[in-house]
């Protein structure tokens, strides 16, 4: 199931609009506080563990998990920043019936909880604060954030402040952009939600395990759905992004070349038969290793009334982005790709990809260590993290062929290139360091099952 992600601002407006149904907010800190120590009994264990708590709301959710943890026995200290300066704040630390240090004079502790500052953060911290949060952090066994570590812009992921890497960041309601955007994603570790009570109604959210079709037991190969590939003047780009259409469950795919392709598996037709106007192609992928002298074949492509996926070369050669209205289209690209065919976008990366996919009518699966996948009709998916050797030539055609088969086989434009965007970065994990792209072929049937 996906996860529903906020920015500050819709956080803030759903917090208020609990508060106005009649959820007290000192209860909404009570849940917050209840679940992050939850989360520290189920994740860390029972050590000695140091609080720091900030003036605002995220230093309230500190004193609360401080107070649940001692009632089961836990070692725990409380150090301040400041006094706190909100309400709820000011009833959390009140019940907590022990010190409170100073956070400049406080001894390290095995476990480090960060509640200094949370979502909102507009500026970086002071540096005296700033490399003091990272001493006691890097010196703690286990790291652990309230909400987000401080010094993040909840937004857009931007550090603020230099900030450490944490092994555990747990969060309420709904996650931020900032759980999902880098750089500040991979100072996150593992990333626990936690359900507070308030609801929650947003088209941004986490990708998650997608619904793929179910076979039909008495169907056959086109039923399963038909991708065709176009190969150009690089041939075995193409076939690696078949291969993966193939494994990623497309019934029947077809590699459309001028000569044989070697090295391209048994399963997959090589010939042009039926043309790019066949009705039973239910999506025709082209861009990889399309070349510079594929307009040709991309006109082709736009004029065959198929469902389409756009990739590599053929973002060069689309030129205007206009060129594909009213088609029912998907483009994948990197951000240098992005750059080129929508020039200088003003915004967040996520507002960034939303204007994208507006302007061209098209599904928008901006690629990168943190990969949006953005609808015309202002959906946004953020990919879960992907291990850092996805990093690797050949491995974005290899999307493009599973984004290709998940909409052959039915899957609208926009859960079609989420479940692409799934399965790739789970490929990657099942296929382990050093991979190089064709080993993520034989890892797709697996994450499949």
């Amino acid at each position: 199931m996906s996860r529903p992600i906020l920015t500050a601002a819709d956080m803030r407006a759903a917090e208020a609009a609990a508060i106005a149904a009649g959820t007290a907010e000192t209860l909404l800190m009570e849940r917050a506080g209840a679940a992050l120590a939850e989360a520290i009994r189920l994740y860390v264990g029972p050590r000695p563990t140091l609080f720091l708590c900030g003036p605002g709301n995220n230093g309230g959710d500190g004193y609360v998990a401080a107070r649940h943890l001692r009632a089961k026995n836990y070692p725990v200290r409380v150090a301040a920043l400041a006094e706190p300066t909100s309400e709820s704040a000011r009833w959390a630390r009140a019940q907590w019936d022990d010190d409170v240090e100073p956070f400049d004079e406080c001894e390290p502790a095995p476990i480090l909880i960060d509640c200094l500052f949370g979502t909102g953060l507009s500026r970086g911290l002071e540096a005296s604060v700033s490399e003091r949060l990272q001493m006691l952090a890097g010196v703690a066994i286990v790291a652990v954030a309230c909400d987000l570590p401080s010094g993040v812009a909840s937004d857009d992921g931007a550090l603020l402040s230099p900030t450490g890497r944490f092994d555990l960041t747990v969060t309420f309601g709904a996650l931020k952009p900032a759980h999902r955007l880098m750089p500040a994603m991979a100072r996150m570790g593992r990333v626990v939600l936690a359900d507070i009570g308030i609801d929650v109604a947003t088209d941004w959210r986490e990708i998650g395990r997608p619904a793929v079709p179910p076979l039909d037991p008495a169907g056959h190969k086109y039923d399963r759905g038909m991708v065709a590939v176009l190969a150009g003047a690089m041939p075995g780009a193409a076939a690696l992004a078949a291969g993966a259409a193939a494994r990623a469950g497309a019934g029947y795919v077809r590699l459309d070349a001028d000569e044989t392709i070697a090295n391209v598996p048994a399963s997959v037709v090589q010939g042009q038969a039926g043309g790019l106007d066949d009705p039973r192609i239910g999506a025709l992928l082209a861009g990889p290793g399309l070349g510079k002298e594929g307009g040709a074949l991309l006109d082709r492509a736009l004029a065959s009334g198929r469902p389409l996926v756009l990739d590599a070369d053929a973002l060069g050669l689309l030129g205007d982005p206009g060129r594909l209205e009213g088609r029912d289209s998907i483009l994948t690209p990197h951000d240098g790709e992005f750059s080129i065919l929508f020039g200088p976008l003003r915004g967040s990366r996520p507002e960034r990809a939303l204007e994208a996919a507006r302007r061209s009518g098209a599904v928008v699966v901006l690629k990168g260590p943190d990969t949006l996948v953005a609808g015309p009709d202002g959906r946004l998916g953020f990919a879960p993290p992907a291990p850092a050797w996805l990093a690797s030539a050949g491995t974005g055609d290899v999307l493009a062929g599973i984004i290709a088969a998940m909409r052959a086989r039915g899957l609208p434009a926009f859960e079609a290139a989420c479940a692409g965007a799934w399965i790739h970065g789970r490929a990657a994990e099942a296929a382990g360091p050093g991979l190089i792209a064709d080993d993520l072929l034989a890892a797709i049937p697996a994450v499949l099952a």
